[in-house]
């Protein structure tokens, strides 16, 4: 069974379907909850987007890695049409309330400058808030959520392709208990998390060790470190696997002069 965050009309849902084709789906409330039950063991897998074409890492996920045993295995990307959405036909300018993810949000900002009336409300996702906006009947609510959940929930298409760039794409990635050490000849980006000391030049050394081995950082997020204040981790992404001579020696480096770093895992490109 593989768990995902939302209903039915989620993007999470396509990318379960995308990545798992013939296993059965588990819908849970929220993002917590599918790496809960990952955890767990409840579910073998679950999924959740972990970086968007637009606005970058979902922090949320990135967070949940860090504090949990689980490792990334898999990934796909898709495209990601956002639709503003109602409960029946409403002029753009009588919107007062507009519900979704965070991300979604954050991918839709001009859309939201254009609505300088409207409150926005965040949900846990973005079919919860089309789910929301269609059991409520509210006036003057609206949604941002996918074709589907439009669909599911019969809401009224108050605009279509709301997202801030017509070819946003967010990658959504599997989770497990264990991590893949597999490397079958193909290319695989590799996760992982590190902390510096708190003095001057502590991240150039820490970034030293890749260029000296050639490998290529695709991505170098910092994020606070819970329960931490004012205190930073640095999540990344390199190119290539851990068994990997030169990413093997360059990681090997990379521990010995940090607090800590953590894989949170290694899956095909």
């Amino acid at each position: 069974m593989i768990a995902y965050p939302g209903r039915e009309g989620a993007h999470s849902a396509a990318a379960c379907a995308a990545l798992f084709p013939d296993e059965e789906p588990l819908p849970l409330p929220s993002f917590r909850a599918v790496a809960d039950a990952v955890s767990a063991r409840e579910v073998e897998y679950g999924v959740l987007p972990i970086e968007s074409s637009l606005v970058g890492p979902v922090n949320e996920t990135h967070d949940l890695l860090w504090d949990s045993p689980l490792s990334i295995v898999g990934q796909v990307v898709l495209p990601i049409r956002h639709l503003l959405l109602a409960a029946k036909e409403l002029a753009m300018d009588d919107v007062r309330v507009v519900y979704s993810h965070p991300v979604a949000l954050d991918q839709c900002r001009e859309l939201l400058a254009r609505l300088p009336n409207a409150t926005v409300i965040a949900m846990p996702t973005t079919v919860e808030a089309a789910k929301h906006v269609a059991e409520s009947g509210a006036d003057r609510e609206a949604a941002i959520a996918s074709d589907r959940a439009a669909e599911l929930y019969r809401l009224t298409v108050l605009e279509a392709d709301v997202g801030d760039h017509p070819e946003a794409l967010t990658r959504f990635v599997s989770i497990a208990t264990w991590t893949r050490v597999d490397r079958n000849g193909i290319s695989f980006r590799t996760a992982f998390s590190f902390v510096t000391d708190h003095r001057p030049g502590a991240l150039h050394r820490a970034l030293g060790p890749f260029a000296r081995h050639g490998i290529d950082l695709l991505q170098l997020v910092s994020r606070p470190i819970p329960q931490s204040a004012w205190r930073y981790r640095f999540d990344a992404v390199l190119a290539g696997h851990p068994l990997d001579d030169e990413v093997h020696a360059t990681l090997a480096e990379v521990r010995a002069m940090t607090r800590r770093l953590v894989v949170f895992g290694s899956y095909p490109e």
